[in-house]
């Protein structure tokens, strides 16, 4: 695609904006950890929920959402639709309790809630396996989408975008901190969902609108009847693939309601406990409903545009590059500039907010935890800015090694799969204790990498070839959320009886934790040597709020989804109902987190 000086010009001056913010505010971020990694704990939920969700808008997610629609049809999106389940149970769940704790990381969570060496251990582990194992995944495939988007659109080479990459998300992540990833992340979101709004509005004009548009993607011959099943459907998936699904929207989505990672920080960050829980429940809504639809529209019309019997052989070996091929076919001059901001924008707003949260560990739960104590706060300042230029260095290369983006997604799903219920009940169950969560977190390493342990063995005559064969099979495409469910179910039997077979943690240390938190739930010996503190909330009014979240939740995402495919009657009882819904959950939340709404 060729960009003109208007669209030169439009870049520009989003990058300026972007990097004058940055410097603008590294002058609040440089007097302690706190102000550099949680913003002072000032943020209002509409910042820090915002933020979320322009994290969430990665350069990553409009590309692997139209490769998606066009291999299997809009059903597919429940690869990342089912998140909104967890989301929904951390408002009225975790919002609270996470911000209560008054930490800076969810690792540093650890020693606050269980005692002794078992805990550090497992304190310095966590810090490795989400601040760099994990977090160099999430943003190696959005690099990786960064290459596919330039490669098709401005020509580049990856190595020569990769370095750019790097040196744009280092500017302003290093100089501000969170005072910069959130102040330019609400750039970003405005920036990118305008971008991504226009291009979808332009695809449903040449496409004939919502009805046309679907009835013609119905007809094509390459498309399987499945392709417009917002739910997958037995009779048009096969059982395999259909159990598949089922296992991810009704039971996977676990592994996200206590939050964690960037997630969590955003909630440490915000101005008291209220804020958290509105943050979460804008953040739910805005990342699943608002962004979704847009990017499978185009995605649709790449069927249409960009048809599978006359595509060229790039795009038929990586439908990924559809989005970006659909911006060069439609997208006029002045908006070309604009799309190319706005996936800068999703970009940048998801780089800032990993290598921010990463560096976090690095700094707080592993060089001032266990290498360098006692310096002042203007030292581990210094520190959290050569942690963020090493992170970015460890995502390139890994962005180096990596072709999928939806496979990038669908191992993390699995290598966070078996810590998903540790995680939700060390809050609530006492008994609950560091070695039950190392060994959570051990075994849904090793199963989600179970098929190249198998083949290593193999390889080297400790393993039959039988059982490589059945390993190479369990370990392939179709198998993969039944193998997230089996490592579920695996990691949680084996830490409930370690946690029943080891000691529990030391009672002065989870009485001071049920003190400051304040979770309800089984804390039995423990809640009966502190009487006086009593969680505030019910349990029942957080389920009722959960429930009517989640049916507000999805009755929108689908009532939006058949509007702009051509079913308006059935979309606008769904709207209907996602209205109502989301009235009686701010009811219920305003009385159990005294909202005022």
């Amino acid at each position: 695609m060729r960009l003109t000086s208007v669209d030169l010009l439009i870049i520009a001056v989003y990058g300026a904006v972007v990097i004058a913010l940055g410097l603008w505010f590294s002058r609040r971020a440089g007097h302690s950890v706190e102000d550099y990694f949680l913003a002072g704990r000032t943020l209002p939920w509409w910042i820090a929920g915002t933020s979320l969700a322009a994290t969430w808008f990665a350069a990553d997610a409009p590309l692997a959402t139209a490769g998606i629609v066009r291999e299997r049809g809009l059903y597919a999106n429940w690869l990342w639709w089912y998140e909104g389940t967890g989301v929904i149970m951390l408002a009225f769940f975790y919002a609270k309790l996470w911000r209560r704790a008054g930490i800076v990381t969810d690792a540093e969570l650890i020693e606050l809630r269980y005692s002794g060496k078992p805990a550090a251990v497992l304190r310095a582990f966590a810090a490795l396996y989400h601040g760099v194992l994990r977090n160099a995944v999430v943003m190696g495939w959005v690099m990786l989408a960064m290459v596919k988007f330039s490669q098709v659109l401005l020509g580049w080479d990856p190595a020569f975008t990769l370095t750019v990459c790097v040196i744009g998300a280092l500017i302003y992540t290093a100089a501000a901190g969170l005072w910069g990833v959130v102040a330019t992340d609400f750039l970003q979101f405005i920036v990118g969902m305008l971008g991504s709004v226009i291009l979808a509005g332009i695809v449903l004009s040449v496409t004939g609108g919502p009805a046309a548009m679907a009835e013609a993607v119905s007809a094509l011959p390459e498309t399987g009847p499945a392709v417009l099943d917002l739910v997958p459907s037995s009779a048009h998936l096969g059982p395999l693939e259909f159990g598949s699904f089922v296992c991810l929207i009704l039971f996977l989505w676990v592994r996200s309601g206590q939050g964690d990672g960037y997630v969590a920080q955003r909630l440490f960050a915000a101005g008291d406990e209220r804020q958290a829980m509105l943050s979460a429940l804008w953040f739910g809504f805005a990342g699943i409903v608002l962004m979704t639809w847009p990017w499978i529209i185009v995605g649709l019309g790449s069927l249409l545009l960009l048809p599978a019997s006359s595509a060229g052989i790039a795009l038929a070996a990586d439908p990924e590059l559809a989005y970006p091929m659909m911006i060069g076919e439609l997208m006029p001059v002045g908006l070309r500039g604009l799309v190319v901001a706005a996936f800068l924008a999703a970009f940048m707003s998801t780089m800032d907010t990993h290598l921010c949260w990463g560096a976090s560990y690095l700094v707080n739960d592993i060089y001032r935890r266990f290498i360098r104590r006692g310096e002042d706060e203007i030292h581990y300042v210094r520190a959290s800015r050569i942690a963020v230029a090493i992170l970015a260095v460890v995502a390139a290369l890994t962005a180096w090694q990596m072709t999928s983006i939806q496979r990038g997604w669908i191992y993390v799903i699995e290598l966070t799969a078996g810590i998903a219920f540790v995680w939700l009940l060390r809050w609530y169950w006492w008994r609950v204790n560091a070695w039950a969560e190392i060994t959570a977190m051990a075994g849904s390493v090793v199963l989600a990498n179970g098929g190249i342990l198998v083949a290593l063995a193999h390889r080297l005559g400790l393993a039959p070839t039988g059982l490589a064969e059945s390993a190479a099979v369990f370990y392939s495409a179709p198998y993969d959320f039944v193998r997230a469910t089996f490592i579920v179910l695996v990691c949680t039997i084996l830490w409930v009886a370690v946690a029943l077979l080891t000691r529990p943690d030391d009672p002065k240390v989870l009485e001071a934790f049920y003190r400051k938190v304040r979770p309800g739930g089984w804390w039995g010996p423990i809640s009966r040597a502190a009487p006086e503190v009593v969680p505030d909330g019910s349990t029942t009014g957080r389920w009722l709020g959960f429930f009517l979240g989640t049916v507000f939740l999805y009755t929108s995402l689908l009532g939006v989804g058949y509007s702009l495919t051509g079913r308006p009657t059935v979309g606008a009882t769904l709207v209907a109902l996602s209205g109502i819904a989301a009235l009686l959950a701010l009811r219920v939340g305003r009385r159990e987190a005294r909202i005022t709404v």
